[in-house]
């Protein structure tokens, strides 16, 4: 398989099932992965965009404690949206929430809309929270591409040339969509994420515990780290 090419539809199943497999096994519990509601989705992604998940984890509690809903964000003003983010830092994020839920009740009634077309038209959602929220609240067949998923399908099935060039960017982008299978969306989304954040580390990664060892490129033509 080329570079550029997409891998076989055999090899696809194959990955789908051992990546489904280590994730009913070795799958993170977290709070946004009990509710299909639109706006917690939304909060935990901005929340976790460079962000460790350690630090999200009570801030995400209490930020949905204090603004429960888009109205109740859309409702407060900036300047305790900005003191409530303290201290996860990289403070345009509260910003383009507290907007995002303020347009949201001005257009769309105090939801958010299922569909990508009118997701993106939100300043301050991009291609990945947009599927994020499709996959994971509206239960869409959506692909997904954060920092994370990128490094594993990068040495899975790529492992030449820039990892963060756009070409290569555009073709893992193809790459994940082709990957999604027909059900259980949610959980291929998750899995993938977190075998980037648990074992594909930036790092020295794990490769003898990975799940797609035998079928990664990266492996084969560089061996074990």
């Amino acid at each position: 398989m080329s570079a550029a090419s997409l891998p076989p539809p055999p090899q696809r199943q194959r990955f789908r099932r051992a990546l489904l497999a280590w994730y009913a096994a070795h799958g993170r519990d977290l709070p946004w992965r009990t509710t299909p509601d639109p706006y917690h989705i939304l909060v935990s992604e901005i929340m976790l965009q460079q962000t460790q998940v350690d630090r999200v984890l009570p801030k995400y509690l209490e930020w949905l404690d204090r603004y429960p809903s888009l109205a109740a964000l859309a409702a407060a003003p900036g300047r305790e949206v900005a003191r409530a983010w303290r201290p996860l830092g990289y403070n345009i994020r509260p910003r383009r929430l507290h907007a995002i839920a303020r347009e949201a009740v001005a257009r769309y009634d105090g939801r958010l809309p299922s569909d990508a077309d009118t997701l993106l038209s939100f300043k301050g959602i991009g291609a990945y929270t947009a599927g994020a929220i499709r996959s994971f609240a509206f239960g869409q067949r959506a692909a997904i591409l954060d920092t994370n998923v990128a490094r594993v399908l990068f040495r899975v099935f790529v492992a030449r040339g820039d990892p963060k060039g756009h070409a290569t960017r555009k073709h893992l982008w193809t790459v994940s969509e082709a990957l999604l299978p027909r059900t259980r969306v949610f959980d291929f989304n998750q899995a993938l994420m977190d075998l980037g954040a648990l074992v594909c580390v930036a790092r020295t990664p794990k490769c003898p515990v990975c799940p797609l060892a035998r079928m990664c490129r990266s492996r084969h033509s560089l061996g074990p780290p």
